[in-house]
């Protein structure tokens, strides 16, 4: 099929009358113009939609059983056995656009649970429907996609969130409440680390074509996606580390991992900031490499110094800080933060749990600062965001906040495909490479025919 390549321009005009979204045998045309959330009481159950039932998204249908699950849909009957068996009464459709359309009226919102390049076409014309959403992590594959979708939300006016659960928790709160009263003076540097990919890759050449499950429709799956035969190894699990579906380990990790990093050092408010890759090794056009580390350097913001921050994945680990203990475990081990400051160490779970300052000796007599961030009732992401839907209120890990830091994530899959060598220099406000032209390709992405969701 034809692939459409989107500018960032075109990516990110406002659709004002109308979205088209073809499928192979017919047309789902939308009139959004004044399409609005349907206004709930906090005693009503939502109605909400399903996309992508199976594996995580299981956990998202469990997350939200509370209220009416009125809808489900997986392009996969057999990994969405649990969800359709334990919601017999919802409808069930292999393709989230004849759901919408036919569901739209009796949808209130929707989450989104598929393989990363899916996110953005199904959280787009959910929203485009005035529909609430939440959305799986990373927000999305591309950086236009992570700017279109906390665009779409704002002038749609529909609560959202992105599902990376360590947000909402009390210890990435405390984490912040930390470094903000100066527990480590001015920080310096930041290492974030995973033993992610915990799946394939450095893959040179595609999967060898095999027969396609009878119960997965693979045209479907593919989506957005350019064609490609059907191989054991893609779905259900390991199409991460793949260019076409996934955002690598980076990609399933940094939006965790990193948050600490990116709410306690406020990188939200940077103007600009530079990416590169030091090292990487097995990297191809298929997959993702097989480890990498990763170095951003953020300017000033407010009364915070510049700040240097490092990826790690793939096993690699950075340097054990002067005067830590071998025997005094970093982060949770295998993944995890490390804050240098000015006057100390301080190191974060995965989720930003765990927060001690380093040595241990230095917690002996330290006294956490008070509270001064909200905590969300329960520490339960799915309750605060369908809170939200009721009461017109914002949820944790909004897209205002997912997306900069989904951007941040995903520039660091920008610059390994840049290569090493090339540190790329990046203005948030007009969303571009300043520095090297031929690198603003990364920030989008071709679109198969039919899957163009922009280009009207």
């Amino acid at each position: 099929m034809k692939e459409i390549a989107l500018s960032r321009r075109a990516f990110l005009a406002a659709t004002t009358t109308s979205t088209l979204i073809a499928g192979a045998t017919r047309a789902y045309a939308i009139n959004t113009a004044s399409v609005i959330p349907r206004k709930l009481s906090p005693n009503e159950k939502l109605n909400i939609a399903s996309i992508g039932v199976g594996g995580m998204g299981a956990g998202d249908v469990k997350g939200c059983s509370g209220e009416n699950i009125v809808a489900l849909c997986d392009v996969d009957a057999k990994q969405a056995e649990e969800s359709f068996y334990r919601h017999p009464d919802a409808k069930k459709y292999k393709d989230f656009r004849k759901m919408l359309e036919e569901m739209d009226k009796e949808i209130d919102a929707v989450t989104v649970s598929t393989p990363d390049h899916m996110h953005a076409p199904a959280a787009y014309m959910a929203m485009h429907l005035g529909k609430h959403v939440r959305v799986q992590k990373p927000l999305t594959q591309t950086i236009a996609e992570a700017r279109l979708l906390a665009k779409t939300a704002r002038e749609k006016g529909v609560v959202n969130a992105m599902g990376n659960q360590g947000h909402s928790g009390d210890g990435i709160r405390e984490l912040c409440e930390m470094v903000w009263a100066g527990a480590i003076g001015q920080v310096k540097e930041s290492h974030t680390w995973t033993n992610r990919p915990i799946w394939p890759q450095g893959i040179a050449d595609p999967l060898p074509p095999a027969p396609v499950p009878e119960s997965l429709d693979w045209d479907l799956w593919l989506g957005p996606a350019p064609v490609r035969e059907y191989g054991d190894g893609y779905a259900p699990f390991k199409w991460r580390g793949w260019w076409d579906f996934g955002c690598g380990a980076i990609g399933d990790m940094a939006c965790h991992i990193m948050d600490p990093v990116f709410w306690a050092l406020k990188l939200y408010e940077a103007p600009s900031y530079t990416v590169e890759v030091v090292e990487q090794e097995g990297m191809s056009k298929q997959t993702f490499p097989n480890k990498s580390v990763i170095k951003y350097e953020f300017p000033a913001r407010g009364d915070m110094e510049a700040v240097t921050v490092y990826w790690y994945d793939g096993g690699l680990l950075p340097k054990r800080p002067e005067g830590v203990p071998e025997d005094e475990k970093l982060a949770d081990g295998d993944n995890g933060s490390l804050f240098i400051g000015t006057d100390g160490i301080l190191t974060t779970g995965t989720y930003g749990g765990d927060s001690r300052l380093l040595p241990a000796a230095r917690m002996k007599d330290y006294k956490k600062p008070d509270p001064t961030i909200e905590r969300i009732p329960g520490e339960n992401p799915y309750l605060h965001w369908i809170n939200a839907c009721k009461n017109g209120t914002v949820a944790s890990s909004d897209f205002s906040y997912a997306g900069p830091l989904t951007e941040v994530a995903n520039m660091g899959n920008v610059a390994l495909l840049a290569g090493v060598g090339q540190k790329l220099e990046f203005d948030v406000a007009s969303m571009k490479i300043t520095n090297n032209e031929a690198a603003n390709q990364y920030l989008t992405k071709p679109y198969r025919a039919g899957w163009d969701f922009m280009k009207f």
